[in-house]
């Protein structure tokens, strides 16, 4: 029997490399940005096509390369970072391992442009799946330019793989802000299909902040400046009013590197505790310096995770410091030395008495609600990243009623004769006559809001109330787009919305019974909800339906009077498929009474 091990091609070896490094356009967004800012550069502009599938450009003034770096840079592992074994635990620069333009080559088609500011003229590289198609000297402003056509075009499974065009701006923007905010001294611009998104110019952080998220943000924010001979932590942290329900605002950042640490976002959050309510995550924009020879940013592909010689010490050095910093804006306990009596005093946040929860009254001859307060006091409390969520999902679970579940329906429900009761504030358990069902509240009211929303969706337009006073509101630069893409479902909720110039809209027109102060808030709320939900296929009133039931519906805790029971449970029978919430969850399960007497043999 013959040799049968080969060494692989360089080509598919680069393919393999490139499976590990380059994901989706975001990846080759980040990997270009951080050798732009390696370069030295002080302007970088990222020009995209299609959300990256066609195009992306990103453009610096660096110091650029010679013809034979330029060649050099396109070769597996050549890198100016590493000279020898120590230089892997000192490194202060973004790249270094030389993985990420051999990686880019192997699966697109990229050209560079690069002219050393001594030069007078620049290099030209064309290169079509790691083979060098062209290279001669050009005429290109010092620095360098590097635009990537047609990604994974030789690589088609990986091609199929990605998701819609708002998906991937969605994960390019976010890639984006990253680095951006890592790097206020830079002025960067991104340009998507001819449309300016961002135009950041250099400056202090707190200005590069604002611009990036929204100036509202301005008043709601607390500076922390703390120093140890460990590590030194400066950034914002945000009022716990403008916490948000997912994730998306929370950035950590060592040695001007973003990385991913759900060990010290738990010291964050614990800082705040007792300020948030359940499944709210705070707004956090914050830099850690520590000794490079103290951490190894050499275990992942993508450098986001790093280790530390002492995490926890890390951790508790970063805890204190958050609370430090609420301490000083009067929101988490503290403690007066002065006085001997005294223990810990807390201040809670203010809040104003419409934000409790509210619910429909109970009117059975409707079988769907029209509550529009109901549904901006449930924007504000409910829990979207619920623990009890499925592990996936993405994946929607298809349940087929049972006879038993389907006798539930009509007259097996006694509401008129019996008294709901709620068991744990989370739970209504409901007499029926072959036994007991216990509902989810949350789930139930999911059903009910989620069923409403796609049928005003799909036929019946809600009702319109104009505005004597238009309301302007802005979003998030990042967020303009899939805005601008919702109006028209929008306005068969009954908004009637404008663009009116950069992030900026107007409404003139508002669903029947909403509150006017209220609708900035429950709109960018929705947004973000519907951009949570864009991984999954769903349509588009799918999608945007499911989000307003996940935002609007009831607390999964909440206590709730005898009607507002009642009439939960008149509208959830009422719902074509009251079975299971809109996220696959179960709305409510039975207990049989032959099963319950079982149970006392």
């Amino acid at each position: 029997m013959g040799d049968i091990i080969k060494l692989l091609p360089e080509s598919i070896a680069n393919q393999i490399a490139a499976g590990e490094v380059i994901q989706r356009p975001a990846s080759v967004v980040k990997e270009l940005m951080e050798n732009s800012i390696d370069a030295g550069s002080t302007n970088i502009t990222l020009v995209v096509k299609n959300s990256g599938k066609t195009l992306i450009q990103v453009i610096d003034n660096g110091k650029g390369m010679s013809d034979t770096d330029a060649r050099m840079s396109f070769e597996r592992h050549a890198t100016s970072k590493i000279r020898q074994t120590e230089d892997l635990f000192n490194i202060n620069t973004m790249g270094f391992r030389g993985e990420a333009l051999a990686s880019i080559a192997s699966i697109a088609e990229v050209e560079m442009k690069t002219r050393q500011h001594t030069d007078e003229v620049a290099t030209k590289l064309t290169i079509k799946s790691s083979q060098v198609e062209e290279q001669t000297y050009c005429q290109a402003e010092p620095g360098t330019t590097i635009s990537v056509k047609n990604l994974f075009f030789n690589v088609p499974a990986r091609k199929k793989f990605l998701k819609s065009d708002s998906v991937e701006l969605k994960y390019l923007l976010g890639e984006f802000k990253k680095i951006a905010l890592a790097q206020p001294e830079i002025s960067f611009t991104v340009i998507h299909n001819d449309n300016e998104i961002y135009n950041l110019p250099a400056g202090k952080l707190k200005k590069r902040l604002l611009n990036v998220f929204r100036r509202t943000y301005e008043e709601k924010l607390i500076r922390i400046d703390e120093a140890t001979e460990v590590v030194k932590i400066t950034g914002f942290i945000g009022d716990p009013e403008i916490a948000k329900r997912s994730k998306d605002e929370q950035y950590l950042f060592v040695n001007q590197r973003y990385i991913k640490s759900n060990y010290l976002g738990h010291a964050i959050k614990s800082a705040y505790q007792n300020l948030l309510e359940e499944g709210q995550y705070p707004f956090y924009l914050l830099y850690l310096e520590v000794d490079p020879a103290s951490i190894d940013i050499n275990v992942h592909p993508t450098k986001q995770e790093i280790k530390f010689d002492d995490e926890r010490l890390i951790y508790n050095y970063l805890k204190v410091a958050i609370k430090h910093g609420l301490g000083r804006y009067s929101l988490s306990p503290q403690l007066d030395f002065d006085n001997e009596d005294s223990a810990f005093r807390t201040q809670p946040v203010q809040r104003n008495s419409s934000d409790t929860p509210q619910f429909a009254s109970r009117v059975r001859s409707a079988p769907v609600m029209r509550n529009w307060q109901s549904l901006y006091n449930g924007l504000e409390t409910i829990d979207l990243q619920d623990s009890t969520q499925p592990e996936h999902p993405d994946e929607e679970l298809l349940i087929i009623p049972s006879a038993a579940t389907g006798d539930l329906l009509g007259d097996q429900i006694e509401t008129d004769d019996k008294v709901p009761t709620q068991l744990h504030s989370s739970y209504i358990l409901v007499q029926i006559k072959s036994g007991v069902i216990l509902v989810d509240q949350h789930q139930a009211h999911s059903r009910v809001l989620y069923e409403k929303y796609l049928h005003n969706l799909n036929k019946q337009p809600e009702l319109v109330q104009k505005q004597l006073f238009p309301i302007t509101f802005s979003l998030g630069k990042d967020k303009t787009s899939l805005m601008l893409d919702l109006i028209p479902e929008l306005q068969s909720l009954g908004f009637e919305i404008q663009e009116f110039g950069g992030d900026n809209f107007i409404v003139h027109g508002i669903p029947a019974g909403l509150q006017e102060n209220n609708i900035p808030r429950i709109l960018e709320m929705l947004i973000d909800q519907y951009a949570n939900n864009l991984k999954l296929d769903l349509s588009k009133n799918e999608n945007l339906a499911r989000a307003m039931a996940q935002s609007a519906a009831i607390p999964a805790v909440k206590n709730l009077e005898t009607e507002e029971m009642a009439s939960l449970i008149d509208e959830l029978f009422a719902c074509e498929f009251p079975y299971m919430g809109p996220t696959g969850k179960k709305c409510f399960v039975t207990f049989e009474l032959k099963d319950l007497n079982k149970l006392f043999n």
